[in-house]
């Protein structure tokens, strides 16, 4: 598979995770949600952390949350740069066509996020209360580097109360599915998916070597 196939992917990914962002941002008031079907809805809200809004204070205490958002953001940078590493290193050997399909997907979402943490917070301004704007005049909501991750995709397949004989949450009012995320995250997902499930076929150098050494 050749590296413009591989940038085709990349590319369209950007767009449909950026253009749906935008569209989110300037279009919904932060916490605002759409009905779509029963269990699926658009809900607008913004990360400012990790996976499941998690932040890196909240396991080093000691730094204060600005710190911490600007080392996350800043060790994903890191991150995209080995990803693309891999991504036009396994091209140029050759690699998996499965293979390279699942690094250009997760470098395309990887990709899409660091965007958001690195520049909305100077090109938009604040959502509370009232839909962004592109650009504003008085400057963004936040300074470069600690700008917030747009999530939109809400699934929440099933909603009650659990069994009260289940151990720990008995009893207790449940969602499932209900995080809340974007185009980029379903794009590293499935990249990482790709990779366990046919980790033989993304791998069939490192399988012969294998065989051929048992």
């Amino acid at each position: 598979m050749s590296l413009k196939k591989s940038t085709i992917i990349i590319v369209l990914i950007l767009l449909v995770d950026q253009i749906s962002k935008i569209y989110i941002k300037t279009h919904f008031v932060l916490g605002e949600d759409l009905k779509v079907f029963s269990w699926f809805q658009i809900l607008f809200i913004e990360n400012n952390g990790m996976a499941w809004g998690a932040k890196l204070n909240d396991f080093l205490p000691f730094i204060s949350e600005r710190t911490g958002k600007l080392i996350l953001t800043l060790f994903r940078l890191f991150a995209i740069a080995g990803i693309g590493y891999w991504l036009v290193n396994t091209i140029k050997n050759n690699g998996s066509k499965i293979l390279i399909i699942a690094i250009s997907l997760i470098f395309a979402g990887a990709l899409g996020n660091i965007i958001d943490s690195v520049f909305y917070g100077v090109l938009f301004s604040d959502s509370y209360g009232e839909l962004a704007e592109f650009l504003p005049k008085d400057g963004g909501y936040d300074s470069l580097f600690h700008g917030k991750v747009v999530d939109m995709l809400h699934f929440p397949l099933w909603k009650g109360y659990l069994p009260e004989w289940l151990p720990f949450w008995g009893g207790q009012y449940f969602t499932f599915f209900d995080p809340v995320f974007n185009i980029a995250d379903i794009a590293i997902s499935t990249g990482i998916g790709i990779l366990l499930v046919f980790n033989k076929k993304a791998f069939p150098k490192q399988d012969e070597q294998v065989k051929s050494i048992i």
